[in-house]
């Protein structure tokens, strides 16, 4: 069985390499479509022999389902450009496809942190289903998408782990949660949700930060583990916060 791997790609120079190294002995086509990076991103993937493409952002759903249909082959491993194969997620795949497949295949996430390899907090095992075949689902949802299988679909766990090399530093990850909880309170908004100035924008936050810290362990990370797990509730209180303010906007 032949396997494309599909990564989307924007100003990835520092991380590129890495993940394509993880996978070239893998997979039997690399695709990639890029959002027309400024940076080596292109000049990288030309170095790899990669299928390259680029394409406008839509969203990330719409993004990865159309990387997905320029594959060559049915079966999909989806990475992002800052992930790569551990050694034993590696060889678990190669032996994998000298067997019938099932429809998917679930992969536990393991994130580096600011140099820091994170194992609570809710952040591992992060599971996620990452090889499938694309006849029996496709991503959805505009942020923190997921694949959705047909229900007759047959999975199954591999053994090894996704290496996620989130953010190098504090700032990017400050930034990154602004940016995606602007898209998370204009996809709330666009569905009709309000937000409760008591519930959502004081007390959510506040029961996040304690369920990460506390309830999942995150203190067990130390100071890191500290840092994300404040960082996440500050990004629902901006989620909220930003609803709140878009639906105020457009009742006055």
């Amino acid at each position: 069985m032949k396997i494309s791997a599909v990564i989307i790609t924007l100003n990835e120079e520092k991380n590129l390499a890495r993940c394509l190294d993880s996978v070239r002995d893998v997979v039997d086509e690399i695709v990639i479509l890029d959002s027309f990076s400024g940076d080596r991103t292109e000049e990288i993937a030309v170095e790899y022999g990669v299928k390259f493409i680029k394409r406008a952002w839509k969203d990330f759903s719409q993004s990865k389902n159309y990387a997905n249909a320029q594959a060559s082959h049915d079966y999909i491993l989806s990475l992002d450009a800052d992930e790569a194969l551990s050694d034993e997620l590696a060889e678990t795949i190669r032996r994998l496809k000298e067997n019938d497949l099932l429809d998917g295949y679930f992969v536990n996430r393991r994130t580096n942190y600011c140099g820091k390899w994170i194992t609570h907090c809710g952040w591992y095992p992060d599971q996620k289903l990452r090889l499938w075949n694309r006849k029996k689902g496709q991503w959805e949802g505009a942020i923190h998408e997921k694949i959705e299988l047909d229900p007759d679909a047959k999975t199954a766990e591999l053994k090894g782990d996704l290496l996620h090399y989130a953010f190098n530093t504090i700032a990017e990850h400050i930034e990154t949660a602004n940016r995606y909880s602007d898209i998370a309170a204009r996809d709330a908004y666009k569905n009709g949700k309000k937000a409760n100035l008591l519930i959502d924008i004081i007390l959510n936050p506040v029961a996040m930060f304690l369920r990460k810290y506390v309830l999942l362990l995150g203190f067990m990370d130390g100071y890191y583990g500290y840092i994300i797990c404040r960082i996440s509730a500050f990004a629902n209180f901006l989620k909220y916060s930003k609803l709140r303010s878009l639906n105020r906007q457009n009742t006055q």
